[in-house]
């Protein structure tokens, strides 16, 4: 499966358009790992516990995404969009999403 942030793939037209496909992943935040975290975790201005965290929630989101483009008979998607959101009480929960065009190239 092919993603791609651009409207296209070079050399390779889309035959067929199947629709926006999405995905989510929602992750929380863990009261003490985010103690330890913020004590241990920091170096050099990086937290690196919240980096995984961030890392596997847009891997997840990706992977969600291009599953339901499968779905459809697509062997790509296109324009694909990644946004971040605070969720919960006090921002306790981060949603990540992906959205982009499934097509089919030729």
């Amino acid at each position: 499966m092919i993603i791609t942030t651009t409207n296209s793939v070079e050399g390779r037209p889309v035959r067929e358009y199947k629709g926006i496909v999405m995905g989510e992943a929602i992750i929380g935040a863990n009261i003490f790992k985010d103690l330890f975290a913020a004590v241990r975790d920091v170096v050099g201005g990086r937290a690196g516990a919240y980096e995984d965290a961030l890392r596997s929630a847009r891997q997840e989101a990706l992977r969600e995404m291009a599953n339901k483009a499968q779905e459809l008979g697509a062997d790509a998607v296109i324009g694909v969009d990644i946004d971040y959101e605070v969720l919960g009480k006090a921002g306790s929960m981060l949603m990540v999403t992906s959205a982009g065009t499934a097509v089919e190239l030729s």
